[in-house]
């Protein structure tokens, strides 16, 4: 066990890489405009602020975002709700990286080409260790578990790591471990994941979270961008690295409290419908409310929600960010994002709707994504009629209907 002291020290002394370049191609429409990371999340924070919430509170403050996608959304975030939480003269900073294509005249090829594009960085600021974080996923966590841990190993590569049913491990990197937790199987997305001992029915998966000596980091992406590959962690660099018997551990997920780990990688509109609409139960997993760990979002000054009442006013099992104004209408297991304006009689079921929509007299939403800025009409339906919407918007296997950005509905 380190001492936290000393833990602290080396956690200041590390760098951070958080992978956001994601065009999330499963999410379209809300993917339409802007990357991955910058989609809005629970009302008021965008899928990015948990992972860079999660630095903060773990006194990771040098952190490189490598972007590519749709970057102009993510940028002016990081400026607004980020810079001002870190002290330039402390050597705190939040930077975002482009691909550069000085080594490699490309866009980033995969997870691995983008560290690889970034070399300079860590030639310029030679880190002992680096944090390699996935700038798309929702959890809480203590990076210095994962530092203690590559420490009392002395790993070369460290791999947080959290039980999912088998079937949904098909999505993931699965890995085997030993009694010493040391990783001997990586197997990147495969049909028959394999089980965990004693549990045929889970299996563990990558949470996309590494901790890296920096001179094992450089030498493998190094290498691997000679190679004809995918020039990704999951599906080259890591099996190879197990295959060669290097020091790869894992690190089983808490959370900060000590009980198991909530992550949840929105890969799919349904998933992320589910997440999102998990936060409205009486005790969700994932608690944004914990003042000894906050996750910190957006900062725009916006004036407080408002409900006025009428006769059909009913608000049960909702979030509601600043700046929304209910007004006589019914909004049920839902969340309601910044500026949301819902007027009279209309009713909410089931749905997000983000940021400065605004839903007309008596319009009806069942089991929606509304993306920002959307006009809803009076009387209007959204959800009700799945094969009506089909012909209008997108609608998931799940179900769920998603209105895309801006879009004036008649």
């Amino acid at each position: 066990m380190q001492p936290a002291g000393r833990l602290a020290s080396l956690l200041a002394e590390s760098l951070v890489m958080v992978l956001a370049g994601g065009e999330g191609q499963r999410l379209y429409p809300l993917t339409r405009l802007r990357a991955k990371p910058a989609v809005r999340f629970g009302g008021v924070y965008r899928i990015i602020d948990f992972t860079l919430s999660n630095c903060i509170n773990s006194g990771l403050r040098r952190i490189y975002l490598l972007t590519q996608y749709a970057a102009t959304s993510l940028q002016r975030h990081l400026r607004t709700a980020w810079s001002p939480l870190l002290a330039e003269e402390l050597n705190e900073y939040i930077e975002v990286l482009p691909p550069q294509r000085i080594f490699a005249d490309r866009w980033y090829a995969g997870t691995a080409d983008a560290v690889f594009q970034n070399l300079m960085v860590l030639q310029e600021e030679r880190p002992p260790r680096v944090f390699l974080l996935s700038g798309d996923h929702v959890y809480r966590m203590n990076y210095a578990d994962l530092l203690a841990r590559h420490l009392d190993c002395g790993a070369d590569l460290t791999v947080a790591c959290v039980a999912r049913p088998r079937e949904e491990a098909r999505d993931f990197g699965v890995i085997q471990i030993n009694e010493e937790g040391r990783i001997v199987g990586f197997e990147e997305k495969p049909a028959n994941p394999a089980p965990m001992p004693g549990h045929p029915d889970l299996s563990l998966v990558s949470m996309g979270v590494y901790l890296w000596n920096t001179e094992t980091l450089v030498r493998w992406v190094a290498a691997d961008a000679t190679r004809q590959s995918s020039h990704d962690f999951g599906k080259d660099i890591i099996p190879a690295m197990v295959a060669e018997e290097v020091a790869v551990y894992a690190l089983p997920f808490r959370d900060p409290q000590g009980g198991p780990g909530y992550w949840r990688d929105i890969g799919t509109l349904d998933s992320y419908w589910q997440t999102t609409l998990d936060l409205v139960g009486p005790r969700p997993q994932l608690d944004l409310y914990d003042a000894q760990w906050p996750v910190y979002g957006s900062r725009r000054r916006r004036p407080p929600g408002k409900i006025v009442a009428g006769p059909n006013l009913e608000i049960v099992d909702a979030l509601l960010a600043p700046g929304c104004i209910v007004s006589g209408a019914l909004v049920r297991s839902s969340v309601l994002a910044p500026g949301v304006v819902v007027r009279e009689g209309a009713e909410i079921h089931e749905s997000i709707i983000m940021d400065d929509a605004i839903i007309g007299e008596g319009a009806r939403i069942h089991r929606a994504i509304v993306d920002e800025e959307v006009r809803v009409p009076p009387g209007y339906e959204i959800g009700l009629d799945p094969e009506r919407d089909r012909r209008r918007f997108i609608v998931t296997e799940g179900g769920v209907t998603v209105v895309p950005y801006g879009a004036m509905l008649d």
